[in-house]
């Protein structure tokens, strides 16, 4: 069983990670942080990291019956604008865990989709999802970055132990 308390240190966690991949990015020249790299499914660092923060986005709005809305990558064409971004999002998150108990994390719970389609997973699921995704985007922009010329420190989890 999951417990509120050990998703939002999971939760932290993630966004210590990803603030210090942030913080990288903020050293970048501009034209590296568009540039196309075609060999990655969102092809510039700009795109993979919104992307990230898309995906909390939507899964949490799922979560709490609401729609949301993918952000463009243009609507954030500098670092600190992606560094705006993922506190939004991540604050979003704190209020949903803020919201829920231990036993409505481990519970079943239809999830409805903007297309009409819907699924029943537990919301632990959902979360433990955009946590585990954050990181393999997050994985993706540090290869990215290495191929740019510009490697970056270790941003993993260990950090944080």
């Amino acid at each position: 069983m999951f417990t509120v308390d050990g998703v939002r240190k999971l939760h932290h966690w993630t966004h210590a990670s990803l603030t210090l991949l942030l913080e990288h990015l903020s050293t970048l020249p501009l034209n590296a942080y568009t540039r196309e790299l075609p060999n990655f499914g969102f092809s510039t660092v700009q795109k993979q990291t919104v992307h990230i923060f898309n995906c909390e986005g939507f899964w949490i709005s799922i979560l709490q019956g609401l729609g949301y809305s993918d952000r463009s990558a243009a609507d954030f064409p500098a670092i600190s604008d992606a560094v705006s971004f993922q506190q939004q999002i991540s604050d979003r998150t704190r209020q949903y865990l803020a919201s829920t108990t231990d036993s409505q994390l481990n519970t079943d719970t239809e999830l409805r989709f903007p297309d009409g389609d819907r699924a029943v997973r537990t919301p632990a699921l959902i979360v433990h999802h955009v946590l585990t995704h954050a990181f393999h985007h997050k994985g993706q922009v540090v290869a990215m970055c290495r191929e740019l010329g510009y490697p970056a420190p270790d941003t993993d989890l260990n950090q944080f132990l």
